[in-house]
C-alpha cells in the first residue's frame, strides 16, 4: 500500500490549498490597511485641514467593529451608539471632572464601553429585530441615565467643554492608532479559532453548540471586542473636537452610518467595511461640496441604488459574481 506525502503529513491536499488562498487573502488585506495607515499618518504634514481625513477613519473603525458585530456574529445592534457615547463621556469626566491625563482617560473610555457591554450581555440571548430592538432602547435609558446625573459630574443637557485639551494634532493620531488596531483585531479574527467558532455559531448556534462550541461564551467575546473600538473612537472625538455633547454622542445617526457603511462593502468581509465607508464617505464629501442644499437627498438616492443593485455590498458582490476573486479577497 502506497501514501502520499500529504496523506503521511496528515494534512491533506485540499486543506493545504486552503491554507495557502487564507495567508494569501491575510496578506493582500493586511498590505491594503498598511497603505491606507501610511496615507493618512502623512496627511497632517501636508495640510492644515485634517478634519476629513480625521472623520474618515472615525467611521472606518465604526464600521469595522460593527461587522465583528453584524458579519461574525449575526447580531444587528440598533443601539450600538451607546457604547461611542459612554465612550465620550468617560473619557470628559476623567479629563475634566477628575483631571487626569488625556491617555488614561482614553483607556478609560475603553474600559467603560467593555463594562457596558457587559451589562447589556443578557441581551445576547434575544435574536433578530428583538435584539435590534432592545439594544436601542437600553441606548436610549443610558443617554437619559447621564443627562439626568449632576450637572457638575456630566454637564447635564449642556454637556462637557474640553477646551485645555485642545490639540488636534496629537489626536488624529491617536484616531490612527484606534483604526488600525481595529483593522488589525478584525485582520486576526478572520482567521483565529475565535472568529471561526463564531461564523459557525452565526451560520447554525444549535450545530455549533454540538461540536463542543460554548455558544454564550464566544459570544460575549465578540461582543467585547465589538465595544472596545467604538468607545475608544468616542473618547478621541471627544477630545478632537473639545466638546462632549449628550445629543451628539448619542445619536442614532452614528449606529446608521456604522452600519450602512459597513453594508456597503459587504458584512463578513475584512476589506468591505473599508471599501465601503470610503466609497460613501467621499461620495458624500462630493455631494455635500457641489450640492450643499440636496445634500441628505443625494446622498439617500445614492445609498438606495447601492442597495437595490449591489444588495451584498460592493465587495461581497464582486465576490458572488466573480467567485475567482475569493482567492484575493477576504
Amino acid at each position: 500500500m502506497s501514501s502520499s506525502p500529504d496523506a503521511l503529513a496528515g494534512t491533506p491536499p485540499a486543506r493545504a490549498q486552503d491554507q495557502r488562498v487564507l495567508r494569501l487573502r491575510t496578506r493582500i488585506a493586511i498590505s491594503v490597511f498598511v497603505l491606507l495607515a501610511a496615507a493618512l499618518a502623512v496627511v497632517p504634514a501636508s495640510t492644515t485641514n485634517i478634519s476629513f481625513a480625521f472623520y474618515l477613519m472615525l467611521w472606518v473603525t465604526l464600521a469595522s467593529a460593527m461587522n465583528i458585530c453584524v458579519g461574525f456574529t449575526g447580531y444587528l445592534p440598533f443601539g450600538y451608539v451607546v457604547f461611542y457615547g459612554v465612550g465620550s463621556y468617560a473619557t470628559g469626566i476623567c479629563y475634566k471632572v477628575l483631571q487626569w491625563p488625556m491617555l488614561p482617560s482614553l483607556l478609560v473610555a475603553g474600559a467603560v464601553g467593555v463594562l457596558v457591554s457587559l451589562l447589556f450581555a443578557p441581551t445576547l440571548r434575544l435574536r433578530g429585530v428583538y435584539f435590534g430592538i432592545v439594544s436601542l432602547a437600553l441606548a436610549t435609558i443610558m443617554r437619559l441615565l447621564i443627562s439626568n446625573l449632576p450637572q457638575d459630574f456630566t454637564g447635564g443637557s449642556m454637556g462637557l467643554i474640553l477646551a485645555s485639551a485642545n490639540n488636534p494634532v496629537h489626536s488624529y493620531y491617536a484616531m490612527l492608532a484606534v483604526m488600525a488596531a481595529t483593522l488589525a483585531t478584525v485582520t486576526w479574527l478572520s482567521i483565529s479559532p475565535l472568529g471561526k467558532a463564531l461564523k459557525a455559531i452565526r451560520d447554525d448556534d444549535a450545530a455549533a453548540a454540538c461540536i463542543g462550541i460554548h455558544v454564550p461564551n464566544t459570544r460575549l467575546k465578540a461582543w467585547m471586542l465589538a465595544a472596545l473600538f467604538p468607545a475608544l473612537a468616542g473618547g478621541v472625538e471627544a477630545w478632537y473636537t473639545n466638546v462632549v455633547d449628550p445629543e451628539y454622542a448619542f445619536h442614532v445617526l452614528i449606529t446608521a452610518k456604522s452600519i450602512i457603511y459597513a453594508m456597503a462593502g459587504g458584512f463578513g468581509t475584512i476589506l468591505g467595511p473599508v471599501i465601503g465607508t470610503l466609497a460613501l464617505v467621499g461620495v458624500d464629501h462630493l455631494i455635500w461640496q457641489k450640492f450643499p442644499v440636496l445634500n441628505l437627498l443625494l446622498l439617500g438616492l445614492v445609498i438606495v441604488l447601492l442597495m437595490l443593485f449591489l444588495p451584498r455590498g460592493i465587495v461581497g458582490s464582486l465576490l458572488k459574481r466573480y467567485p475567482n476573486l475569493r482567492r484575493y479577497i477576504a
